[in-house]
């Protein structure tokens, strides 16, 4: 448009400068060509202009009108929606906010964490992450993995005291021979970088076992996939999770010559807690041994020979071969000797009976029939119910 305005009022000026008599009438024509065209171009910018400001007048007085009507008919629901779009998770009542973190599930509240400094704080409690430690790994986590995870706290510990010393005595080292003070943070900002969660967190122990960094001691029930000698048996072990297939491996102790055993994809179904904090090699001390009565559910410990380890039985006390069995007329519980059977095993086997004294019992046996040691009487149904599940399909020889 400029440059049609310019052409316009160069072609006016030119025209001016000539002599009118060396043209003719068309020529004079032409000449007001371009001072019509101008006129009539002001004209339509003109009138333009007005009708453009009298219809951005009449929508907006349309647009006011209809927005009044809205306004007073729906002004609360948009009012508390601009409420509701303001507040955050945050202006919740502490209260409600743990109510909802505390129905989130692990890997919600994980992702809850990365959302802001003060949700990654709540998210990452202790009391909140208690009760997932509880309801997925209560049932195979003991006392004997709380010490396991204790020591290996305190080891941490103890590595970051030591580097830490080092690295202070070679920074001082290096401020005597360059006494640069930027030298030192250097070096500390070279340092090792630390995890973000502290090493005696409850939720960096659920992710560590969860990731399967954790070997923590355990339980296995009818260990090396169910192997007819150890049938209705539970031997220690130490396990690590495999989260892709939710198994466990399972690494038992030496057996006399033999080597470290390795068991995969143990069920969870067959993984306990140790009962007792009795070590695999030590002898358990029985406490109920005046209080086995025919019909009660134990576990003993036995082993093959004494290089082996202990590993627990399950078995029912019975009577003596002096009691006829009805249970008006049985003294079984005031001798001094009880009756254990293992009615896994046939009729017949050296494994089905077994006698032990009930006042100075320790562990009773030979190198053809193994060693018996301590017993422990079960008062749990729930435990009794594992047992009666594992039970096999087969007398046993």
């Amino acid at each position: 448009m400029l440059f049609f305005l310019v052409s316009c009022l160069s072609f006016i000026l030119l025209s001016k400068s000539l002599p009118l008599e060396s043209f003719s009438s068309w020529a004079i024509e032409m000449r007001l060509l371009p001072v019509w065209f101008l006129k009539g171009l002001s004209s339509f910018f003109v009138s333009w202009s007005t009708r453009r400001r009298i219809m951005d007048g009449l929508l907006g007085i349309q647009f006011s009108a209809v927005m009044g009507v809205r306004r007073s008919s729906v002004s609360p629901k948009v009012e508390n929606f601009e409420q509701r779009e303001e507040m955050s998770l945050l202006d919740l009542p502490e209260l409600a906010l743990e109510c909802i973190l505390g129905k989130l599930p692990p890997s919600a509240l994980c992702n809850m964490a990365g959302v802001c400094r003060p949700l990654r704080e709540r998210c990452r409690s202790d009391h909140l992450w208690e009760r997932h430690m509880k309801e997925k790994w209560g049932g195979v986590i003991g006392h004997a993995a709380n010490q396991v995870r204790l020591a290996q706290i305190i080891a941490s510990r103890k590595n970051d005291l030591l580097d830490q010393s080092k690295q202070k005595g070679f920074v001082a080292y290096l401020s005597r021979v360059w006494p640069f003070s930027w030298i030192k943070t250097k070096l500390y900002g070279c340092s090792k970088p630390r995890s973000s969660l502290p090493a005696d967190s409850v939720i960096s122990w659920y992710l560590s076992i969860e990731a399967g960094k954790f070997w923590f001691p355990a339980q296995v029930y009818n260990r090396e996939n169910g192997h007819v000698g150890f049938m209705l048996s539970c031997y220690d072990a130490e396990l690590c999770y495999n989260s892709e297939r939710e198994t466990f491996h399972a690494r038992y102790p030496p057996h006399g010559r033999r080597t470290i055993v390795l068991e995969e994809d143990v069920q969870w179904d067959r993984i306990r807690a140790p009962p007792v904090d009795t070590l695999p090699h030590d002898l358990h001390v029985s406490d109920c041994l005046n209080d086995l009565r025919p019909g009660d559910h134990i576990e003993i410990q036995w082993r093959k020979n004494k290089e082996f380890p202990y590993g627990w039985w399950y078995g029912v006390v019975g009577h003596l071969e002096t009691c006829d069995g009805v249970e008006s007329r049985c003294l079984c519980h005031d001798r001094d000797t009880v009756a254990l059977e293992f009615n896994q095993y046939s009729m017949g086997s050296q494994w089905r009976r077994t006698i032990i004294n009930r006042k100075d019992h320790r562990e009773e046996g030979n190198e053809a029939n193994g060693f018996y040691g301590g017993i422990r009487k079960l008062y749990n149904a729930e435990e009794i119910a594992v047992w009666k599940e594992l039970w096999p399909t087969q007398a046993l020889e």
